[in-house]
């Protein structure tokens, strides 16, 4: 049965910023098996569902919550296999679940990504499947209301905060950049830029302005962009001193709680107000707050130009925190990921700004191109890893603000798990392509499908947990 059959339709929350009492619509999750809940309506286990495995009195014991948001395409299919043999069978934890399903998403007219972010805020721990953010083909193939903007933006601006992203490192899987040696993490902005902007398109001449009325009642203050001679497009966008110096705030003491150098990289010769605006907040804030830290532990600050800060990534050996803005990271972790493998071996946590609120999720996309095979009815090799990972990296901080440790080791124990098999040889197509090139890889030689590679994962767990 589709997850969406358990969800209500939301209602709008008084204020989208201030997390309500209630969470009408969210579904409540806390049986061994899903379905039981899907069935009763947004039910919890107990007496109607069905007998829980005999097993379940040992299950880890979680005392609060943790939002689930579910997604689309064949990262859906995994995510669902992930709850239900790898975390359900060994955790007792209530899941407030919200389906961001494209699907979902129309018929909520978007309600249900805001609700979902309010909900996180809330209980301070979320786990997210990759989603899909359409463009104009996929608002026809959904045939859907309006194209909707990306729910990774719309979380991420109600919730603040940064985004860090990390590399999975597997011992046998060759590095596109072997000079990487030592990870290198990237703190994405999680605000604002492209990600929140105003975009047009034009069909004759004209005038593009910008316009900015002070509250005070001041006098507006006028930019003439551009003068269209015919068709064109444009766009406007922003950000604020508040959410950037937050960012930064994240940047600095991530780096201090890894004891690395950070940089932060901008285009300021170019956008020299934007831009600027990001490398004078980072400086002011680094000499007030962090230079006699970073002193101490002989790490550095520094700013580079986007372009130079690339080039020298490529040449280094790892072992740093890069600071970008919103749409720098979002390209550059990609190509980091790749860079030390795969995309399927990346992790990505957005922390908030209270130090205490993240959401942690896959760092692809939904893997469109695997779910038109699994559509006809042919096997996939997916690599699940990354959203295993979301899983246990939400799991582990639920574990933290708890002062759970039973949940905090069985969360780095699966993750051991995951990175042990691969290692073993047990492994996805794309990571085998990595070892032997894509055109020589064969089938049950070199890798595994999908569901002998989450099988194989799940026997592995049993084995480690004592099970087998």
């Amino acid at each position: 049965m589709d997850s969406a059959a358990c969800t209500q339709k939301r209602g709008a929350f008084p204020s989208r910023h201030t997390a309500p009492s209630s969470l009408p619509g969210c579904v409540q999750l806390t049986a061994w098996h899903p379905q039981c809940a899907r069935s009763q309506g947004c039910g919890e286990w107990g007496a109607d569902g069905p007998a829980a495995p005999p097993d379940a009195d040992k299950r880890i014991k979680v005392a609060k919550p943790v939002v689930e948001m579910d997604g689309d395409e064949m990262t859906r299919i995994i995510w669902t296999f992930i709850k239900e043999k790898l975390i359900l069978p060994n955790v007792d934890v209530q899941l407030k679940y919200f389906d961001l399903g494209l699907p979902h998403r129309d018929q909520t007219g978007d309600q249900v990504t805001i609700d979902s972010a309010l909900a996180t805020q809330k209980y301070s721990v979320a786990v997210k499947c990759a989603t899909i953010t359409p463009d104009e083909a996929r608002v026809e193939e959904f045939k859907l209301k309006k194209m909707w903007k990306s729910p990774n933006g719309t979380i991420r601006n109600i919730l603040g905060g940064t985004v860090f992203r990390e590399p999975i490192i597997c011992k046998n899987i060759p590095r596109l950049v072997p000079g990487w040696t030592k990870p290198i993490t990237i703190g994405r902005h999680a605000h604002g830029d492209q990600y929140k902007a105003t975009d047009f398109v034009v069909n004759k001449s004209g005038t593009f302005k910008m316009v900015f009325t002070p509250k005070d009642g001041s006098a507006a203050k006028e930019w003439e962009v551009y003068n269209f001679p015919g068709g064109g497009i444009g766009m406007g966008m922003y950000n604020t001193d508040e959410s950037i110096s937050g960012f930064a705030h994240s940047c600095f003491q991530y780096a201090i709680q890894k004891k690395w150098p950070l940089y932060m990289s901008t285009k300021n010769t170019i956008l020299k107000a934007y831009d600027g605006r990001f490398k004078d907040i980072f400086q002011e804030i680094f000499d007030k707050h962090y230079k006699t830290e970073f002193d101490k532990l002989k790490i550095w600050y520094e700013h580079r130009l986007i372009d130079d800060m690339v080039a020298q990534v490529l040449k280094s050996a790892g072992g740093f925190v890069w600071a970008c803005k919103n749409y720098d990271g979002d390209v550059q972790s990609d190509i980091l990921a790749q860079g030390f493998g795969s995309l399927g071996l990346m992790t990505s946590v957005l922390v908030c700004p209270d130090g205490k609120t993240i959401e942690a999720e896959a760092a692809h996309g939904t893997v469109t191109r695997h779910y038109r095979e699994h559509q006809k009815g042919r096997p996939t090799s997916t690599n699940p890893i990354a959203s295993i990972f979301a899983w246990t990296r939400g799991l582990e901080h639920r574990g933290k603000l708890d002062s759970n440790p039973d949940l905090m080791k069985f969360a780095q124990t699966l993750e051991k798990v995951c990175v042990e098999t691969v290692e073993s040889g047990t492994m996805t197509k794309d990571l085998a392509g990595c070892i032997h090139g894509l055109a020589n890889v064969k089938l049950n030689e070199h890798f595994v499908n999908t569901t002998d590679f989450l099988d194989a994962i799940k026997n592995n767990l049993d084995k480690a947990l004592g099970k087998k």
